[in-house]
Formats: C-alpha cells, sequence, structure tokens
C-alpha cells in the first residue's frame, strides 16, 4: 500500500510546483511588461508634452518681447490743431425735436437728429457737413438748458470725415472724444473742444488729432476768433468753385 501511495504523492507535489511556477512566471512577464510600458510609451509622451509647451513658452515670448519692442520703437504721435465752425443757416429743416419722452419739458429720451454745415477756422471755405444725433440725459433748468450725449461726423470731401461722441451741453463748453474716421482721418484719435456761440445755430470746435498724417494747408488756416457775430465769406456761403473743398458734401 506504500509503494501505491508514493507515486501518487509525487504526483501532487509535482503538480503544485508546476502551477507555482506558472504563476510566478506569469506574474514576472506582467511586471516585465508592465516595465516596458512605463519606461517605453510614458517618457516618450511625456517628452513630446514638454517640447510641445516649451515651444509654446518661447513661442509667447517672443510675441511678447516683440510687442514690446513695437512699443518701445513707436514714435509718440504729435498733436495736430484744426478749427472748424459749424453754422445752422436754417435751410436744412435741421434741427428736428423727436419728444419720445412725451412730455412738455425736455426730458430723458428726447431725441435730436441734426445736420448743419461746416466751414474752416478762417471762414474762407465751406468744407461740408455735420450729420449725427443727440439723446437727451438730463434737462438742466438751473442752467436754462440741457444735457445730451451726442454721436455725430464731420464730412471734408475728398479727405474724408471725422466722428466724435461724448457729453454736448447747450450751456457751456465741453469736450468730446475723437472717435475715429476715414480717409485722411483713418486711425485718427484725440478730443475736440466745443464752444457754444449761439445754441443751436453757431458752434466753434477746435480739434486735437493724432494717429494722422500732416493736415493740409487748406485745413490750416488761422481762425476767426470765435464770437456771436462770425459768419462766413460770400463766397464760401454761395459755395463758390474756389471756395470750396473738391467733393465737399452739401
Amino acid at each position: 500500500m506504500a509503494s501505491l501511495r508514493a507515486p501518487s504523492l509525487c504526483i501532487d507535489a509535482s503538480s503544485r510546483m508546476l502551477s507555482a511556477l506558472q504563476s510566478t512566471t506569469s506574474s514576472l512577464g506582467s511586471l516585465r511588461r508592465s516595465h516596458f510600458l512605463k519606461s517605453s510609451k510614458q517618457p516618450a509622451l511625456k517628452s513630446v508634452r514638454g517640447r510641445s509647451q516649451s515651444s509654446a513658452i518661447s513661442a509667447a515670448r517672443l510675441s511678447t518681447n516683440h510687442s514690446s519692442a513695437e512699443t518701445v520703437n513707436r514714435p509718440a504721435s504729435k498733436v495736430q490743431e484744426m478749427h472748424v465752425y459749424e453754422i445752422n443757416e436754417l435751410d436744412r429743416s435741421s434741427p428736428a425735436y423727436l419728444r419720445l419722452s412725451q412730455k412738455e419739458v425736455n426730458s430723458l429720451g428726447d431725441l435730436v437728429p441734426f445736420t448743419n454745415k461746416v466751414y474752416s477756422g478762417d471762414l474762407q471755405k465751406r468744407l461740408g457737413i455735420t450729420a449725427g444725433l443727440c439723446v437727451l440725459i438730463q434737462h438742466v433748468p438751473e442752467r436754462n438748458g440741457d444735457r445730451y450725449e451726442a454721436v455725430y461726423s464731420f464730412y471734408f470731401g475728398e479727405y474724408g470725415h471725422l466722428s466724435v461722441q461724448g457729453a454736448y451741453l447747450t450751456y457751456e463748453d465741453t469736450y468730446l472724444a475723437v472717435v475715429g474716421g476715414s480717409g485722411l482721418f483713418a486711425g485718427a484719435y484725440g478730443q475736440v473742444k466745443l464752444q457754444q456761440l449761439v445754441f443751436p445755430f453757431k458752434l466753434f470746435y477746435t480739434f486735437y488729432l493724432q494717429g494722422i498724417p500732416d493736415l493740409p494747408e487748406e485745413l490750416l488756416g488761422t481762425p476767426v476768433p470765435p464770437s456771436p457775430e462770425v459768419e462766413p465769406t460770400p463766397a464760401a456761403r454761395a459755395a463758390e468753385p474756389h471756395a470750396i473743398l473738391k467733393n465737399y458734401t452739401n
């Protein structure tokens, strides 16, 4: 009986050893595959990602340095003065008062579209027109006037136009922002001083312009000192050929 059991025990022991060996081999294989994946694939991805991030950072630094250099090297834009008169000659059905508030006194929301004639500061030339809109913001009874928010443009014939925006007060001088333009005035910025001479019939403007080429001489005449009595020359008022800008807007 003993001789019969021995082979059975040997077979069982051998089976157990074989199973353990297979398990160990399988574990080693898994460890090797895991180690291989970690050592080969992940560093490559990390390297690519690192190079990509490094390139992006370098590009951003170059862009920033380039922009900084441009800012440093860009010359300061000189300020050019230009003077014009805006005159309402009562021949354009302007202004039109749209009482949207439906109140008897001027009130918030009332609209005033308008267009008037523009003359050179020396009153020798008809330059064009103004065209725009005023929105009533506040009636100021103690000043016998109103505060408007204004958006309008000055048209200067073949030279293009200037657009302005800001406070328009009927009872005192104000400054508006120059917000752009076209033609010669493309890229213009700065401000303009508005002087009320006879509201709403005569106004005098002093532009302080930047960002544009040198203004032509015909826009730079010595201005007539502003006063309620100023008038354009008869030739300019009649729009005679020598007293107008080329292709001026009527």
